[in-house]
This record gives C-alpha cells, sequence and structure tokens, in this order.
C-alpha cells in the first residue's frame, strides 16, 4: 500500500490543532446496527482494521473522529494506533452512547465526566484532543439547562480536554455554541446551506468548523461535494467514512484539487 502523503494539516480555529482537509469518520469500524446506510455492511476484523488504518494515516489524513455512540469504534482505535498514533488528533463525544442494539441520549454534568473518562481509557489518552455534544436535536436545551456545557468547560479547564465543542442538528444550536464552543460540527453540504452563516461568523471569531455529512449520505457525487464543502471560508475539514481505502484515496485526490 503506497500513498503519497500529501495532506497538509490546517489550523483548526484557535484551538492550537492542525487536523487534514479530509477527516476519517471511523463510524463503519465499530458499529453496524441500527445504521441510516442504505447497504448493510460487515465490520472488518482486526487485520482488516488495521490494513485500513494505515491506509488512513498513508493518505495523510490525521483527523479521525469517534464517539461512543459509534460501538465499539474507540476502543478499536485505541487498540489500532497505540504504536502509531502521534500527531493524529482524534475527536469524540459525549452525550449518546450504543450499547445492546441501542442509542441511549444522558446529557448530565455527571454522565458528561464519565464519559469523558471512559473515552480516555478506550482510546488509551490522557488528555483528550477534542470533546463534542453529540445532541439528539434539542440543541437549545441541552446547551442551557442541562449543564453539560458547564461539565466540558471544567474538564478543559482541568486539562483533560484540549477542544471542546458542539455537535448539533440546528442552526440555532450551532449558533448558540458560538457563545462558548472552541470547534462546531455541523452538517453542510450542497442541497443544505442552512448553516453557511454559522459557518462564517465561525470563522470571524476564531472557532474552529468541522463539517459532517457533507456528500450527504453518499447522494452527491464525491469530487463535487467535497469541492463545495472546502470551498467555503472557515470549514478546516470534512469527515468522510468508508471501509474502503481506494475510495478514501480518491477523496483525499479531490480534496487536494479543491484546497489546492
Amino acid at each position: 500500500m503506497n500513498f503519497e502523503n500529501t495532506m497538509t494539516a490546517r489550523p483548526l480555529g484557535c484551538t492550537g490543532l492542525a487536523v487534514s482537509a479530509l477527516g476519517f469518520g471511523s463510524f463503519k469500524i465499530g458499529r453496524n446496527r441500527g445504521i441510516k446506510y442504505a447497504e448493510s455492511y460487515e465490520l472488518p476484523d482486526e487485520l482488516g482494521l488495521r490494513e485500513l488504518m494505515a491506509g488512513v494515516l498513508s493518505l495523510g489524513m490525521c483527523y479521525i473522529d469517534t464517539a461512543p455512540a459509534y460501538g465499539t469504534s474507540e476502543e478499536r482505535l485505541g487498540r489500532v494506533l497505540a504504536d502509531d498514533g502521534e500527531g493524529v488528533v482524534i475527536s469524540t463525544k459525549v452525550g449518546e452512547t450504543f450499547e445492546g442494539g441501542e442509542s441511549r441520549y444522558e446529557f448530565t454534568p455527571e454522565s458528561t465526566r464519565a464519559s469523558v473518562e471512559r473515552s480516555a481509557l478506550r482510546l488509551g489518552r490522557e488528555v483528550l484532543d477534542m470533546v463534542f455534544v453529540h445532541s439528539d436535536g434539542n440543541d437549545l436545551e441541552i446547551q442551557d439547562q442541562s449543564g453539560v456545557v458547564e461539565a466540558l468547560l471544567e474538564l478543559k479547564a482541568d486539562g483533560r480536554v484540549r477542544a471542546v465543542g458542539f455537535s448539533g442538528k440546528t442552526p440555532c444550536g450551532a449558533e448558540r455554541a458560538l457563545e462558548w464552543a472552541d470547534v462546531l460540527m455541523v452538517e453542510y453540504h450542497i442541497e443544505d446551506r442552512s448553516h453557511e452563516s454559522v459557518i462564517r461568523e465561525a470563522d470571524r471569531r476564531g472557532i474552529g468548523v468541522v463539517v459532517k455529512k457533507g456528500l450527504a449520505s453518499g447522494r452527491l457525487p464525491a469530487a463535487e461535494a467535497i469541492a463545495f464543502v472546502l470551498g467555503q471560508p472557515g470549514v478546516s475539514s470534512l469527515i468522510v467514512g468508508s471501509l474502503n481505502v481506494d475510495h478514501l484515496a480518491e477523496n483525499v485526490a479531490a480534496a487536494q484539487l479543491a484546497i489546492s
């Protein structure tokens, strides 16, 4: 497996972290139940996972996104990156877990602290790079009433987390998060530009922006969708997920054309 490592890391707002223009979304390495994808898939075995992640790193994808809601993704990443994870930025989340085939949401200060500790243990990292609130859609209520934001900010102040952010579902939720977040994760693509003004304001304030579902869950032509997202000022990284390294290589090539 020989890929030319040409992905240059880009600043993520004012966090001090640097991420690749394309980040690797690790949902499919840990969960294949309760999914919204059109086609089913098998989770990679350990050898397949190591080959996949070797390809991801060879492509220069130095940013990986995971979450407790992604099944066994965190612990699998922790094992495979234990000896080869230097320089890799990992984001995870709090608020949603996936156990026994079902998602469960819990937004309390106590559950937030416990989730961060579990994630750190699974990923084998004393300090987590980035932790997002994994919203269930009640974006304003979570931020205003649950105590999760305050807990994350305390964890950051204590040195357990480098950057905190919000992964929500609504523009108004993202707008509220501009008041406290270091990073926003938003859905944005050519068919849904509802977060565009928030992205611009985040850029103005030095808040990092990571885009999820930029290919509209595979409905859009990859090259066109990638170019559109990465052409938006303020976007630091677009998360893409695949179990096929050749597909990832095509996406990286499209990203390189878009940002060159």
